[in-house]
């Protein structure tokens, strides 16, 4: 009997086919008893794009539930030891935004590592609220508090946060150039996005601006810039192609997926197996959670073309 393969394409298909009505077991049990599980190391190193920044397929988020400087874990007063505890277990990606206010535990939790054993990703908050001040400076005053809080002489990666609608590039292009010109003076290595609607995020796709983003994505569509992944997969496919570091974000639904665990495996399946996405990131809130996934991705049913 002819092995049978399940493509990208199927896979998706079967995941939004019956408009909500498959359930997350269902596109298990659709899964070809015949397809082997394919290793992932979490470890890997991976490259975001044409940036030539190497770091782990999977990084840790500092900000699940983020906002005015602070996150569950700055909060519960956990965020030096979780992120230590990442570092400790492999990871080498740390997800950091001003938003968050994680700068400062992310620099005491990495004291006396040397910097080039690890990268920091961070953003900038340029609208209004999301911190405390009303005062938004510019890029180089910025990073310069940036690079401070995280006792770094460099940053890997600075983006805009959260951008919202179709005209970021042009409201937001002071921020760009300027950005553009740190880059150039070696003060950050990379600048990129975030974006917050399916309009800022095809805008994203079509920028030279852009070399690394990040992108909501998860078979359920949960918490993304679209309800319907199969909208939000050729647009990161876009990235991709297109030599952009595309990182994925809110895999486990922004925390709804966080107690259930057949839908954390199908997300995990269905986000490394669309090859399109260079490294993931994960909200850890405690040091077991950090086992749990690396448990998880070193078990993957590989999708092929």
């Amino acid at each position: 009997m002819a092995k049978k393969d399940l493509t990208r394409r199927q896979f998706m298909a079967t995941i939004t086919a019956g408009a909500g009505s498959v359930l997350f077991g269902n596109v298990i049990n659709a899964i070809p008893a015949d397809i082997k599980p394919r290793t992932y190391d979490p470890f890997q190193k991976v490259t975001l794009g044409k940036t030539g920044i190497k770091t782990t397929l999977l990084g840790m988020g500092t900000g699940f539930s983020g906002g005015n400087r602070s996150s569950n874990i700055t909060r519960a007063g956990v965020a030096e030891d979780v992120i230590r505890s990442a570092y400790e277990k492999g990871i080498r990606f740390f997800d950091c935004a001003d938003s968050y206010g994680t700068h400062p535990f992310t620099a005491a939790a990495l004291k006396g590592i040397p910097r080039d054993n690890y990268t920091l990703g961070t953003k900038m908050w340029i609208l209004p609220g999301g911190i405390p001040e009303k005062e938004r400076p510019d890029a180089f005053t910025v990073t310069d508090r940036f690079r401070k809080e995280l006792n770094t002489d460099y940053i890997d990666l600075v983006q805009l946060h959260c951008m919202m609608n179709g005209e970021w590039t042009d409201q937001q292009k002071k921020y760009m150039d300027d950005l553009e010109t740190l880059k150039a003076r070696k003060i950050i290595r990379a600048h990129g996005v975030s974006v917050h609607s399916f309009d800022a995020l095809e805008v994203a796709a079509a920028s030279p601006w852009v070399d690394v983003i990040h992108v909501r994505i998860n078979p359920f569509g949960e918490s993304m810039d679209k309800r319907e992944p199969e909208l939000v997969t050729p647009v990161i496919e876009k990235f991709h192609k297109s030599g952009k570091g595309v990182i994925g974000m809110k895999l486990i639904g922004n925390g709804r997926f966080k107690n259930d665990s057949e839908k954390i495996d199908t997300s995990l399946k269905f986000v490394l197996g669309l090859g399109t996405v260079d490294m993931i990131i994960i909200g850890f809130e405690q040091p077991e959670q950090i086992d749990n996934y690396i448990a998880r991705i070193k078990n993957v049913i590989k999708t092929k073309d």
